[in-house]
């Protein structure tokens, strides 16, 4: 609950709307405490008075009643036929629209044809009818506007149902022997609360403004009860002599209304769980920065192409913080092929999206290390030089091609506004040059797939234009973020098979992320093995899969099928990965190891050499005397 609320005051307006309508109800709670004059006492003899006259700080109305007393008394009622009706509305509408879209068929077809006929008729018609039809009166215009806005939560309500209604879990709930009452009690409910909560958050506002304006056609609350709309109405036939009459009720149901509507936009945002992560507020262009220290210069790595020095980047979200990236440190020489291992979760993604400062914020922050790109550390720079490194000097090969490539535009025309960004050359030329890069990445009839969408392009050759992409403007390095898992075999080895090439004709440098060791030796020169958030082992790639020091690493060969070994069985490792927010001391592995002893779960196990050109975090490397293993 505090953490619901700490989103809602994230965001500004929604948290203006909710003090405003805390006060408000306040206001109305402490009504009948207050000194204030009875509303429907009539006093002709003080008719009119203007605001701040003596005994009404807010006038009096034509009958000289206290205008202060009738609009807090007003909006008691308008705030409890509001809700009364929302309430209505969204047990009978929510109903409906869970029995339509569970059962479907002709439940579904019958159901929702009423609803069609209700929503045929323009709702304030509607309302205006069934008022007339029961009588005037504040509980009539509460039950027409409860009505009007039944098909509102049914339409709603029935889409969320239909997309759960044929989900495994429901599945799972009637093969467990439970009835159609049980399941929409225990497993549909729960589902579409959230959206019922949200729906209703944003609806009582315009049932409030709805029952106004009966009473302000005179068919909702009778004199001498007041409520907004009715004083609203009162007040209309003086707006020349006396106009307080009329905007004093008109400015609080918009002070009410609008409240309500910024708190219910503020509610649907908490429960959004794409939006809980605290992303209330527009993504900055670049990842939050807030270094404590800066790393010094790595003299060993001055020739390297890349530099990443004790990179730290945690998500912080309320007040728990995920450290997805735990001190992380690698060089990246030219024309080098540096794999990136490890299971889902371990962190191998958001390492390569901090090198730009790719990662979002909020929640993401840098809050240690160094980047530094041919000796200038990233870090450092404006957001301007960044935007002007990205796609040129170093691009990207994202896993799934759908999610960089827009489905509204040709894969040519996106090819030609990623050279086009980074080189002033004429549109035909750059046409020209991205039908060349299309046919370099083995397309087929390149000149005719340029003009055509992704949906047209089959995985395989959308993944093929996203590595055209990023060599449009031949970059130092590709980050290629898991390019193959989602492909076939043989389109996977014709993808590697061309990342080679890149590297032979081009001399570009790779950083390779996957989860296959089987893809990391035809491809790769070195491997760093990651494990929550941090690097266990690092070295060439050939000496790690022969002779891997670290039980982590050896633990990931063993998941590999080996053909031609039809005794050796791919073996799991037991156990799950810490939570990012929850690292453990010592090494955070050492739950999951064989090996593990006592002086594993204590202090920081840092990440050493065993060899001139090999490092891994492990007392007791595997392979080495105890001695080599045991930290000083």
């Amino acid at each position: 609950m505090t953490n619901f609320i700490r989103l809602i005051a994230r965001n500004r307006l929604a948290a203006f709307g909710g003090i405003m309508l805390v006060l408000l109800v306040l206001l109305c709670l402490i009504t009948p405490w207050l000194p204030l004059d009875d509303p429907n006492i009539t006093s002709p003899e003080n008719r009119l008075k203007p605001p701040l006259s003596a005994g009404h700080l807010l006038g009096t109305d034509a009958l000289g009643r206290d205008i202060l007393s009738r609009l807090l008394w007003g909006t008691r009622v308008s705030l409890a036929v509001g809700i009364a009706a929302s309430l209505v509305a969204a047990f009978f509408g929510s109903l409906i629209g869970i029995v339509a879209g569970y059962f479907g068929g002709r439940t579904d077809n019958t159901m929702m044809r009423g609803i069609d006929m209700l929503m045929a008729f323009p709702y304030i018609l509607l309302a205006l009818a069934i008022v007339a039809v029961l009588g005037p009166g504040l509980m009539n215009a509460l039950y027409a506007i409860a009505i009007v806005n039944i098909p509102f939560f049914a339409r709603n309500i029935r889409g969320v149902t239909v997309g759960i209604a044929h989900r495994e879990f429901i599945d799972a709930a009637r093969l467990s022997g439970k009835g159609h009452i049980r399941i929409l009690a225990s497993e549909i409910l729960p589902n579409v609360l959230p959206v019922i909560v949200i729906t209703m958050s944003t609806t009582v506002g315009w049932m409030i403004l709805e029952t106004a304006g009966l009473s302000f056609l005179g068919l909702g609350a009778q004199p001498p009860q007041a409520d907004l709309g009715s004083m609203l109405g009162e007040g209309r036939r003086m707006m020349l002599n006396a106009p307080h009459v009329a905007v004093l009720p008109g400015l609080v149901i918009f002070l009410l209304v609008m409240s309500i509507n910024l708190l219910g936009d503020g509610i649907r945002d908490a429960l959004d769980p794409r939006l809980k992560s605290g992303a209330l507020s527009r993504p900055a262009p670049f990842t939050h920065i807030r270094r404590r220290q800066v790393p010094p210069e790595n003299g060993s790595a001055a020739n390297a192409l890349l530099d990443v020095q004790d990179l730290h980047t945690h998500f912080e979200v309320g007040r728990r913080t995920h450290r997805a990236v735990n001190g992380v440190s690698f060089t990246i020489r030219h024309n080098e092929c540096l794999g990136l291992v490890g299971e889902s979760g371990s962190g191998k993604s958001v390492t390569a999206l901090s090198l730009l400062g790719l990662v979002a914020s909020p929640p993401g922050v840098i809050t240690e290390g160094r980047i530094a790109l041919e000796g200038r550390d990233l870090l450092d720079l404006p957001h301007r030089s960044i935007r002007r490194i990205r796609g040129r000097n170093v691009a990207y090969v994202f896993q799934d091609p759908l999610s960089t490539l827009h489905p509204l535009f040709r894969v040519g025309h996106q090819l030609i506004e990623a050279i086009q960004q980074h080189q002033a050359i004429p549109r035909q030329e750059a046409r020209e040059l991205a039908v060349s890069l299309l046919d370099q990445v083995r397309i087929p009839n390149a000149e005719r797939r340029a003009d055509q969408y992704p949906h047209e392009l089959s995985g395989g050759m959308r993944q093929r234009v996203g590595i055209a992409m990023a060599l449009a403007n031949n970059p130092q390095l590709i980050v290629a973020d898991e390019p193959t898992t989602a492909l076939d075999v043989t389109v996977q080895a014709q993808i590697l098979a061309l990342i080679q090439n890149l590297r032979e004709t081009k001399g570009t440098s790779v950083l390779f992320i996957t989860h296959d060791f089987g893809v990391v030796s035809q491809v790769c020169d070195r491997v760093a093995v990651m494990y929550a958030g941090r690097i266990v082992e690092i070295g060439p790639t050939a000496d790690i899969l022969d002779d891997p020091r670290h039980p982590y690493t050896q633990r990931l060969i063993d998941c590999v099928p080996r053909l031609g070994e039809p005794n050796n069985e791919p073996a799991a490792i037991p156990g799950l990965p810490p939570a990012a927010d929850a690292l453990p001391e010592g090494c955070a592995f050492a739950d999951r190891c064989d090996l593990a002893e006592d002086a594993c779960l204590r202090g920081d196990i840092a990440l050493r050499a065993t060899d001139s050109d090999r490092q891994v975090r492990c007392i007791k490397p595997l392979g080495l005397p105890t001695r080599q293993g045991v930290m000083q």
